[in-house]
């Protein structure tokens, strides 16, 4: 396996406006719309993040697919910030909720937990 294995990541969501809104404010980024791919399921809607190709690290997009819903449990991604206590100040205004704010994980930095508009339980990591 290569180092830093994992290189796309998915969030299903319910409401994509919503989902977009959110995530755009708590990020202060634009997401783009993405075509869903040649045999992808009827009515899958994609909303990509900024990506860059040449650089470490994943991207991926939010997803609105009929018979997948969004909600907690099994696989968290984490967004790198530069500190996540900024982004954290951002989540309740733009309709989440914080589970765990910001928080010590030693030599590793900070994370804080946060739900977004979805019930999605997402994580942010900075070293700040």
């Amino acid at each position: 396996m290569k180092p830093n294995p994992v290189v796309w990541f998915e969030i299903y969501v319910s409401d994509m406006a919503r989902a977009k809104a959110f995530y755009e404010a708590v990020f202060q980024t634009k997401l783009e719309p993405l075509p869903a791919p040649s045999g992808g399921a009827n009515g899958m809607q994609m909303l990509v993040f900024p990506n860059d190709m040449n650089t470490n690290g994943a991207t991926g997009t939010l997803v609105k697919m009929d018979g997948v819903s969004p909600g907690g449990g099994g696989t968290m991604v984490y967004f790198g910030c530069e500190d996540c206590a900024v982004e954290q100040a951002r989540v309740e205004k733009a309709g989440g909720k914080v589970h765990q704010g910001k928080f010590p994980i030693g030599e590793y930095g900070h994370c804080a937990i946060i739900l977004d508009t979805e019930g999605n339980m997402i994580g942010m990591h900075s070293m700040k």
